[in-house]
């Protein structure tokens, strides 16, 4: 058993539904303590949802000797979804168990096996280049997989507060598709939504003329809404997307015009809009309407993009070395904690395992990928310290 694999076993093993970290940050901690790094623990949020965060830093030599380096981060989450049905699980979800050369268990694609292979790749590195030139760094939540506020979000704010820079960062995200290394995320969409009331005036359905009814009301906006052009997209990003999620409406009776209606949906946006644009011409629209209504919003998180450059590149190579394959660049998929990241690094990319198990029952990763994903991680670190080698 490799190092890489014993150590994903380990974080697998240990129940960690959100926010729950299970003790795993407490094993990722002992084993980067002999390493230098200096470890801190933020807890955030309250007691019945407290949320567990990792940081831990080691200085290279140039931080060290001139005050100033570059650094990386290695950023994750310990927590998990929940399991679903146990019985439809076909061994415990928090045993890890060996089928047909898979590895079984929850949080093994998404994401336990990056951390681990995260955190034995540093140790290779350093036993190789035991005076780095290169700043190393690990963010680790128990909060990504829960709302998301008391985690990532929580610890970028301190180290913003603290003048703390980043230069690279690298998220654990399962985001290959068929083959370790085949995809990488360089950039995610935002997210916004939005709950709109339109008011109507209920009555009985028989006597249409004495109510308003909001739901053919609001039907000619929301059409014009969905053929909406929002942004044409760019090189890296699809259009902006606008979709329904939800609609609420009735007293669930089968003879009264309801008195309103509620439209939940949801924005995926490119850096090519922003929350203000869109919601200001979403709201020309229902008023153009003549609508009487109620809209209130919630930015999950802004776009961010990293462009091919220092990071890209050190990933690209590494993957190309390790495995052949030249990646695709991808910004495709839901919201990770990337977006907060990038608010304090300019370079923040995805990179990890196969996601077709994630979030399923019998959640996997192929075993013969641990090592190439761990190799990948190593020898990225190793095009980035080349390229600071000499200063």
């Amino acid at each position: 058993m490799t190092r890489a694999l014993h150590l994903t076993e380990q974080l697998i093993s240990r129940r960690s539904v959100t926010p729950d970290d299970g003790q795993c940050q407490r094993i990722i901690g002992e084993r980067l303590k002999p390493l230098g790094f200096v470890g801190e623990t933020i807890e955030s949020g309250p007691e019945a949802f407290r949320v567990t965060n990792l940081w831990a830093k080691r200085p290279g030599r140039l931080e060290a000797s001139k005050g100033r380096g570059r650094t990386v981060v290695f950023a994750g989450h310990t927590d998990v979804v929940p399991t679903g049905p146990l019985e439809q699980w076909t061994s415990d979800p928090f045993t890890p168990a060996h089928r047909d050369g898979k590895l079984y268990g929850r949080g093994a694609a998404d994401m336990k096996t990056s951390i681990a292979a995260f955190v034995v790749a540093v140790e290779e590195f350093l036993a190789a280049h035991p005076d780095p030139a290169l700043s190393i760094a690990f963010l680790i939540t128990s909060d990504e997989e829960g709302p998301s506020v008391d985690g990532t979000a929580v610890v970028c704010d301190r180290l913003r507060s603290r003048g703390e820079r980043l230069d690279w960062c690298i998220v654990g995200e399962p985001t290959s598709v068929e083959r370790v290394g085949d995809m990488i995320k360089n950039g995610r969409r935002g997210s916004m939504s939005g709950r709109l009331a339109v008011k109507g005036v209920q009555g009985h359905i028989a006597y249409p003329q004495l109510a308003r009814n909001p739901v053919h009301l609001a039907l000619p906006a929301l059409a014009e809404l969905a053929r909406l052009e929002w942004d044409q997209g760019n090189d890296f990003f699809p259009a902006t997307s606008w979709q329904i999620s939800n609609i609420h409406g009735g007293t669930g009776a089968l003879n009264v015009i309801p008195g309103a209606v509620v439209i939940d949906f949801n924005f995926r946006y490119c850096t090519e809009s922003t929350p203000e644009g869109l919601q200001r011409r979403t709201r020309e629209v229902l008023d153009r309407h003549a609508l009487d209504y109620d809209l209130d919003w919630v930015v999950g998180g802004l776009p961010f993009l990293t462009t091919p450059g220092e990071l890209v590149h050190a990933i690209q190579d590494a993957i190309r070395g390790e495995t052949g394959i030249e990646t695709e660049l991808s910004t495709t998929g839901g919201t990770s904690d990337g977006r907060f990241i990038s608010r304090i690094c300019p370079q923040v990319i995805e990179f990890g395992p196969v996601n077709a198990s994630i979030h399923k029952i019998d959640e996997h990763v192929r075993v013969a990928d641990i090592e190439p994903l761990k190799n990948i991680y190593r020898r990225t670190l190793e095009n980035l310290e080349g390229r600071l080698a000499g200063q």
